[in-house]
């Protein structure tokens, strides 16, 4: 029986036209994504997009064929991955995958790219959360080159606080080093920053968000513009 859509609590799809989520309905699949979950790999097709109920994924590169991970991009509950497959290509050169464990309905490439060439306002509607990533990504560009580490972990707390339930985020100082693009000394240094100014606390394996609106101050810009773009496109 297809999902129904009181039962969605992805955004992206809530948001969608109701003709346009029938399309898609029947094909939707629910499924648990563990930590680490590989939903895409570099220069690999593209075999299914989730729209995400709850966790996170990321979207990496490497700075070189034999280095660290770097994030790029992240998707929530607002979201989908495989945004490649919108654009029309059926595969990418990053890889995306699970930083915190959730779940979400997945589709395939193949009846996603038909429902899309069945409906105009579906794709139009899914290139709008392109753009959005876009505007996103283009933010954490800026974010890692003008910003102090105390910033752009500011500005990453807040972006996942969006994107998740409650104020404990299970992430690692590892992670964050992947997340952020710095080596784990300049992370643990900052974590205290923010954890001294009593706007997180920090335990192995989970911070805890404590005041929002001081990490806000701190990220001193760098967070809102995608934000703000994403509710003009979806409001």
């Amino acid at each position: 029986m297809p999902i129904s859509l009181p039962a969605i609590e992805n955004k992206l799809l809530r948001n969608m036209r109701p003709d346009d989520f029938a399309l898609l309905a029947p094909h939707l699949v629910k499924q648990e994504l563990t930590l680490r979950y590989q939903i895409e790999s570099p220069d690999t097709p593209i075999s299914d997009v989730f729209f995400l109920e709850s966790g996170l994924a990321s979207i990496v590169a490497k700075k070189t064929p034999a280095g660290r991970d770097v994030e790029v991009a992240i998707a929530g509950i607002e979201g989908m991955t495989g945004v490649s497959v919108v654009l029309g290509a059926l595969q990418t050169p990053y890889s995306a995958y699970m930083q915190i464990a959730g779940s979400g309905h997945k589709i395939s490439t193949t009846t996603l790219r038909g429902a899309m060439d069945q409906s105009a306002t579906m794709r139009d509607f899914l290139l709008l959360y392109v753009q959005a990533l876009i505007v996103q990504t283009n933010s954490t560009a800026l974010a890692n080159r003008e910003y102090l580490v105390e910033a752009r972990l500011a500005r990453w707390l807040l972006m996942v606080h969006d994107r998740t339930s409650g104020n404990d985020l299970l992430i690692t100082h590892e992670f964050l080093s992947i997340m952020l693009g710095a080596r784990r000394p300049y992370i643990t240094a900052a974590i205290h920053v923010l954890q001294s100014n009593k706007l997180i606390r920090s335990k192995r394996g989970r911070i805890t968000i404590i005041d929002r609106n001081g990490l806000i101050h701190l990220a001193d810009g760098s967070y809102g513009l995608a934000e703000k773009e994403y509710a003009r496109l979806f409001a």
